[in-house]
C-alpha cells in the first residue's frame, strides 16, 4: 500500500495532475496518453510509474497493452488530509456568526 507520500509526491506535478485528469475520463494507453503531450513515451511512463507508485493509477496488462486505470479510492488519503484543515475554518465562522449575532443580535 503506498503511503501518504507518495501520494503527494505524485500530485506535485502538473503533468502527472493532467495524466489524472485524462484518466478520469477514459481509461488509456501509454500511447494514448503520448499522445496528449509534448513529450516521449518513456517521459509518460515515467510519470506513470510515479502515479503508480503513488497509488492513483493501476496498470491493467491486457496482451502487449498496459492500460492505465485511474484508482479512485486512492484518494481519500487527500480528502481526508485536507479534511483536517476544515475544522479550524468552520470553528472561526462559528465565532464570527456568534460575534455578528452578539453585536446585532
Amino acid at each position: 500500500m503506498p503511503t501518504e507520500q507518495f501520494t503527494f509526491r505524485a500530485l506535485a506535478d502538473p503533468t502527472r495532475r493532467q495524466i489524472l485528469r485524462l484518466l478520469n475520463s477514459q481509461d488509456m494507453t501509454i500511447g494514448e496518453l503520448t499522445e496528449q503531450f509534448p513529450m516521449t513515451r518513456a517521459a509518460v511512463k515515467k510519470h506513470l510509474g510515479i502515479l503508480e507508485e503513488g497509488g492513483l493509477v493501476n496498470v491493467e496488462i491486457k496482451g502487449r497493452e498496459r492500460i492505465n486505470r485511474l484508482q479512485r479510492d486512492a484518494f481519500a488519503v487527500v480528502t481526508e488530509w485536507m479534511e483536517g484543515f476544515e475544522a479550524p475554518a468552520e470553528d472561526r465562522l462559528a465565532a464570527l456568526r456568534r460575534s455578528v449575532a452578539k453585536e446585532w443580535g
